[in-house]
């Protein structure tokens, strides 16, 4: 058999494994997909369910479900539900970032066409995209062709995990697509379920990630770190004494490449305060921030 069709044949045998945990959400006039993940569970976008009223989960065979919105995220694009009786076989998220260059699969249900499939390549890492009100860090932008109700979707690596979550797409362009992270994911799961919300840590800055030149990479061992553009008077940051222009790090002994990265170490590894590590004017300085509860970094 030629590698071309043994790759096809993988991908067959990817689809047809991985196809049953993937659902329809229907909510108001509006429609998408959604990821299951077991034990009642179904991860979708947050704009997919966006509005009053109960969402409809549709399974395998067309049966659709009333769920309940267990919480929803703007600022990653994520909603969980919750519903009684779904019988399809769940997906795991992955726990490790995807890599520039692998195969990735896309199921969804674009333009209501149910359980449909694209295949292609993870095009870049850690891409940003302004949505609405919106800033979303971390993507990854690949071009599995997706197209309207394929929001909510799972991305899938060679192995069936689910390494993205698809949110949106550069409507004038072919080939442009962009998804939530697993890793992303998963830690927001985790925080819907327990909270209903994610409770992100304010510290008083305005930052972005950014790709670290051949010099400070070499100086750090990064390729990216997050560039602190701002600090606010009055605010943790400041009293913790960091400065703009500033590199972070790491937080809470985490690297750190993304506001969200940022978000996720000083949610789930710090409870009252966490050490930072950043690069300034060209030397490693620690730093320990006090971290009160509040919606921004």
């Amino acid at each position: 058999m030629n590698l071309l069709a043994l790759l096809s044949r993988e991908v067959e045998t990817l689809v047809e494994r991985a196809g049953r945990g993937v659902v329809a959400v229907e909510h108001g006039g509006g429609a998408g997909a959604g990821i299951f993940l077991g034990e009642g569970r179904v991860l979708t976008n947050a704009h997919v369910v966006r509005g009053s009223g109960a969402p409809i989960v549709r399974e395998t065979g067309g049966r659709g479900l009333p769920a309940t919105l267990v919480g929803r995220d703007p600022a990653t694009d994520l909603a969980l539900l919750r519903i009684a009786d779904l019988d399809e076989a769940p997906l795991a998220l992955a726990t490790a970032r995807v890599r520039v260059g692998a195969l990735v699969v896309a199921i969804g249900n674009p333009l209501r066409f149910e359980r449909s499939v694209s295949l292609g390549v993870v095009s870049a890492v850690d891409r940003t995209l302004r949505a609405a009100r919106v800033r979303m860090e971390g993507l990854i932008q690949h071009d599995a062709a997706i197209n309207p109700g394929n929001s909510g979707g799972p991305l899938l690596d060679a192995e069936g995990a689910v390494v993205g979550v698809n949110t949106a797409r550069v409507p004038w362009a072919d080939g442009i697509g962009f998804a939530v992270p697993g890793t992303t994911a998963g830690w927001v799961v985790g925080e819907l379920l327990r909270h209903g919300v994610v409770r992100r840590r304010r510290l008083g800055i305005v930052a972005q990630g950014v790709a670290l030149g051949p010099r400070e990479a070499a100086r750090t061992g990064r390729e990216r770190a997050v560039r602190i553009a701002e600090v606010r008077g009055g605010t943790p940051a400041q009293r913790a004494g960091l400065k703009a222009g500033d590199l972070l790090l790491d937080a809470a002994n985490l690297p750190i490449s993304s506001v969200v990265d940022l978000h996720r170490a000083l949610v789930e590894g710090a409870p009252e305060s966490a050490g930072l590590c950043v690069l300034r004017d060209g030397r490693r300085v620690s730093l320990e921030v006090s971290l009160p509860r509040g919606r921004a970094a």
